[in-house]
């Protein structure tokens, strides 16, 4: 048996043609984090990497877009033998007395298949845990389970696995995405536009102070996902004296985004909208008008569903999601304005750009405040 401890990186469906992304985007994480490592390669359909720290690393790894999971695993090679004798030994030092288990194995047989394996390493395991009362359990019951994946040289012994966010690796479309972030709803939308491959360009507006820090925290969950060491915010203080109606404060916002793109020479904007929330006729008026500046919208959140919630809920977000749900039951009132009024409120808040960059650390929250509040 060969002792080593690895981390297992297991891409998503949609990653496996953009694996050069994801390894990419695994090196720069591990820099930026300050995690060394010694090589990564892929085996099979899975990414190996042997770092100095296999438990940092993992962690440093699972907060990137393309991913299933990551495991932290013992590498046996791919013989009956070897992975029976390896499965029970990894079930002694880890399992607990009295445990139920689940032993689920997959991947590049030879020479047997899985439910062999999965039937002699079951019975070697209890064999050799008989005193600590360890017995299987079922997949809908068990207390720890124990996966172990095939390739055609190596079996890995998961010791540790922990689900990942999925999507598509960072950046991976090679494009570039403005999005505007000015509540919780937008928030999640351009998480998920990053998790679909754009590289994003983030701005935040806001029409009062006092909802700075409510937004920056929000940003500074976001930008931790961008794969980037330092990054550029644009903040922009909406030109008004009074609270905005939701409807409203998304049209003003949207106006302000394509504006801000085609001044920048970006094609591509990301709009909060979701025909499932919005007001279907407020949705086509904002598309026909982003059109009419030859922008590409797009829409991250037109399949609104829990999965949302759940990319949210990762990144820490969690917090904001009773705001997000009650939107889903939210009934829009008309707060439309004369165009021309619209218009002026854009305009005037275009003027008060100011643009902060940070080198992204563990929590940036009261150096963009500073940098924000320094000439307000």
């Amino acid at each position: 048996m060969k002792n080593e401890v690895l981390v297992i990186v297991f891409p998503s469906i949609f990653s496996k043609n953009k694996v050069s992304f994801l390894i990419s985007n695994i090196k720069k994480v591990l820099k930026i984090q300050n995690q060394k490592f010694r090589k990564i390669r892929k085996e099979g359909d899975v990414i190996i990497v042997e770092a100095d720290d296999p438990v940092f690393a993992s962690s440093a790894i699972n907060t990137l877009f393309g991913i299933k999971g990551v495991a932290i695993a013992k590498r046996v090679n791919n013989n009956f033998e070897s992975i029976v004798n390896g499965v029970s030994k990894a079930a002694v030092d880890i399992f607990l007395k009295g445990e139920r288990f689940l032993l689920q194995i997959e991947g590049y047989a030879k020479g047997f298949t899985t439910k062999d394996i999965e039937l002699a390493a079951t019975s070697s395991l209890i064999e050799k845990t008989a005193e600590m009362g360890i017995k299987p359990g079922t997949s809908k019951k068990y207390d720890r389970k124990l996966y172990v994946y095939l390739t055609k040289l190596n079996a890995y012994i998961c010791i540790y696995y922990d689900n990942g966010l999925g999507g598509v690796p960072n950046n991976s479309q090679n494009k570039e995405m403005v999005c505007c972030i000015f509540d919780e709803l937008s928030a999640v939308s351009c998480l998920e536009t990053i998790k679909q491959g754009f590289d994003v360009k983030i701005i935040v507006c806001y029409s009062k102070d006092s909802e700075l820090l409510h937004l920056v925290r929000m940003v500074n969950q976001i930008i931790h996902r961008t794969v980037k060491p330092k990054i550029n915010l644009e903040f922009y203080k909406i030109s008004v004296n009074k609270k905005l109606a939701s409807l409203l404060l998304t049209e003003i916002t949207a106006k302000m985004l394509a504006q801000i793109a085609t001044t920048s020479g970006t094609k591509r904007i990301s709009l909060s909208l979701s025909p499932l929330i919005h007001p279907v006729d407020f949705v086509e008026s904002l598309i026909k008008q982003a059109h009419n500046k030859n922008l590409v919208p797009y829409f991250p959140l037109s399949g609104l569903d829990d999965n949302v919630f759940e990319s949210a809920r990762e990144i820490g977000l969690e917090k904001y999601l009773d705001r997000i749900k009650k939107l889903g039951s939210s009934r829009f009132y008309d707060s439309k304005q004369p165009a021309k009024k619209i218009e002026k409120i854009v305009e005037e808040s275009i003027t008060s750009k100011k643009t902060v960059s940070v080198n992204v650390g563990q929590n940036n929250v009261h150096e963009i405040l500073d940098e924000v509040r320094s000439n307000n």
